[in-house]
């Protein structure tokens, strides 16, 4: 028996195994949420599925640890099948991903992360990048934020070789990845400080920590405690309200109002935070699981337009590229 098949009957029948421990626990009453909640979840961990016209330029690094790469999505001709963007005279904006997952799981090139997200856009001439950056236990939501920054700058430095243009990037992230792009964001001038090029804005897709010393003085899940720990300046110094600064480029803040911790009430005080310093926030609810606020954008939804609609006024190029 070769050494592939020996792993993939290992690999079978420890799922085998997992699954039955599952099915062991439910009952007539879960158990038919718990077979679909098993589904769900190898759904979303399935790699994207890309449309014809998308070429994935694969773990592109920017550190020298193996979590730091980031994957590079460019349109290609149809003629070709070469970088469609690379011969433009007008360079293409691109949109930075950070994958969630509660500071701890994820990957840069999961179907909800990138499929409907790609496909739309990309045919559309912009460029999408999404990045993997090193997570709990190893690196601390600090040493997270350090990495996606490096990534912004080192995808900002090389953009022009994939066709892309350095000062229109529109920084993304859900959940965990909502939390770092808003942290960064808010702290923009610093980054500029240290090297950044100026970005367009941000969208949050579905965080509950724009304010970490509110969520962690509350009831909270356990997950807060992994990533955040005890020490209160440790909170402020990773919270998003708190690291607000003057100069800090627009956000919009997309929350499920389906969640029983209310993102949407933290969104909704960090945008008036934002908008009593004279910065621009907006906030955007939607009838949508913490899940579905990732997956489905990309889908031709009004949730899909009203982002495009934030991104399109971010930048003239940006929206005649979406129209």
């Amino acid at each position: 028996m070769s050494l592939r098949r020996t792993l993939t009957l290992t690999t079978l029948a420890a799922l085998t195994l997992a699954t039955a421990s599952v099915q062991a626990q439910t009952t007539t009453h879960n158990g038919g949420r718990l077979r679909a909640l098993i589904a769900q979840k190898q759904a979303a961990a399935a790699p994207a599925a890309l449309s014809a016209g998308v070429q994935r330029i694969a773990d592109v690094p920017y550190g020298t640890d193996p979590a730091q790469r980031m994957d590079v999505y460019v349109p290609t001709s149809p003629t070709t099948g070469t970088n469609s963007l690379v011969a433009s005279a007008v360079r293409a904006p691109v949109i930075f991903m950070v994958h969630g997952g509660g500071w701890r799981h994820g990957d840069k090139a999961m179907g909800r992360v990138v499929q409907e997200k790609v496909n739309r856009w990309v045919p559309k001439g912009f460029i999408l990048i999404s990045i993997n950056y090193r997570m709990l236990p190893d690196a601390p939501v600090a040493v997270q934020e350090r990495d996606v920054q490096a990534a912004l700058m080192a995808a900002q430095q090389r953009a022009g070789t994939w066709g892309g243009d350095p000062s229109r990037f529109i920084l993304m992230g859900h959940s965990a990845g909502a939390h770092l792009v808003a942290l960064l964001n808010a702290r923009a001038p610093q980054a500029l400080r240290e090297g950044a090029w100026p970005w367009l804005g941000t969208v949050s897709l579905d965080s509950a920590m724009m304010n970490v010393p509110a969520r962690m003085r509350a009831p909270h899940l356990p997950l807060y405690d992994d990533a955040f720990g005890t020490d209160p300046a440790y909170w402020v110094a990773m919270s998003p309200f708190h690291q607000w600064t003057a100069g800090a480029p627009p956000m919009q803040m997309v929350c499920s109002a389906q969640r029983a911790d209310d993102p949407c009430q933290q969104s909704d005080a960090m945008a008036r935070h934002v908008r009593n310093q004279g910065g621009r926030a907006e906030v955007l609810p939607q009838d949508l699981d913490h899940g579905e606020i990732n997956a489905q954008l990309g889908l031709d939804s009004d949730y899909t337009r009203a982002v495009e609609a934030f991104m399109g006024s971010l930048d003239a190029e940006v929206a005649r590229r979406l129209q």
